[in-house]
């Protein structure tokens, strides 16, 4: 097996460790901190929760979750494609498996783990949001709401993010609508906190997964101004591993030319280009600004499947011109 197999082989073994991870710390915070509240949430977990409760806890979370997957998959096989449905067959299975133990030990206890309905709301919104963001980094899918907007971004100019938060949001409410013992408006006092709640740990898991993507593609990108330019330069190529680019500059009121630095680094390593910096010009001039991604050699790998029929197209100009 030459470097590259093998390359390709590790970081594939690791994406799926990291979205088993991912996808258990989801059942964890889902089972152990929100299920027990009876709140409803978005996504497949909410509609397993809505037919777990309208069950009396006779049909499981996971059983409806997966069986909905199943299904949705099956709809949607011939618009999403076939990676699609084979890696989200993989997390609709993990997700299921984790939900179903996580309940079976959670939901038994005569007590929610928290009791205050707020701060387990929190907890458990922050654990699902950490755990999606997870998978989604590694390249996973848990299925769901997911396909839902997949599907829909085929056939219409409608986003996936708000197909999937009104798909979301209409989850929530239908919980008005589980068993209750009372006149409407008890139901209505009852039941809307609980789709306040549900609605709330919503966004709180959009949130967390959008800061987890974000804070693991966050890049620096730091431009230097010192006539030490080349000094500089030598420094953060031995030192902080970075490449460098030198533009040409200049400056328009001294009307001098001039060399400008353009670094790019991890976030983590920003102290150490300005360590370099400081120790060669005290007097430079420097600008640093946040990057949400930066892909190349050293840097994130593009991870973008380019559509069947330009890859056809493209082999068969190749054998024409041949």
């Amino acid at each position: 097996m030459d470097n590259a197999k093998r390359l390709n082989l590790f970081t594939n073994l690791r994406d799926y460790l990291f979205i088993i991870i991912g996808l258990n710390l989801y059942g964890l915070g889902f089972t152990a901190f929100i299920l027990p509240h009876e709140i409803v949430i978005g996504g497949l977990s909410g509609v397993g929760t809505l037919v777990y409760f309208a069950s009396n806890g006779f049909i499981p979370v996971a059983v409806t979750q997966y069986v909905c997957n199943l299904i949705l998959l099956a709809i949607a096989f011939r618009m999403v494609g076939k990676t699609f449905v084979i890696r989200t067959i993989f997390g609709a299975t993990v997700i299921s498996l984790s939900i179903g133990v996580f309940e079976s030990i959670f939901m038994s206890l005569e007590h929610p783990l928290i009791q205050d309905i707020s701060m387990s709301a929190i907890l458990g919104a922050i654990l699902c949001g950490v755990g999606v963001g997870l998978t989604f980094v590694h390249n996973g899918s848990s299925g769901g709401t997911d396909i839902v907007a997949a599907m829909v971004s085929k056939v219409s100019n409608v986003s996936i993010g708000r197909t999937m938060i009104f798909t979301d949001m209409f989850i929530v409410v239908c919980s008005i609508f589980l068993p209750f013992d009372g006149t409407i408006q008890e139901r209505i006092t009852e039941r809307v906190p609980i789709i306040v709640y549900g609605w709330v740990v919503s966004f709180l898991v959009a949130y967390m997964c959008d800061m987890i993507i974000n804070t693991n593609r966050q890049a620096t990108q730091f431009m230097i101004f010192s006539s030490k330019w080349a000094e500089i330069a030598d420094m953060v190529n031995m030192e902080a591993h970075r490449g460098v680019t030198v533009l040409d500059a200049e400056g328009w009121y001294s009307k001098q030319q001039i060399k400008v630095l353009m670094v790019w680094c991890r976030k983590i390593e920003s102290v150490t280009i300005f360590r370099i910096v400081k120790s060669v010009d005290d007097n430079a001039f420097i600008t640093q600004a946040n990057v949400n991604g930066v892909y190349g050699k050293g840097f994130d790998t593009m991870k973008i499947r380019m559509p069947f029929k330009k890859h056809r197209q493209s082999n068969e100009l190749t054998v024409q011109d041949d």
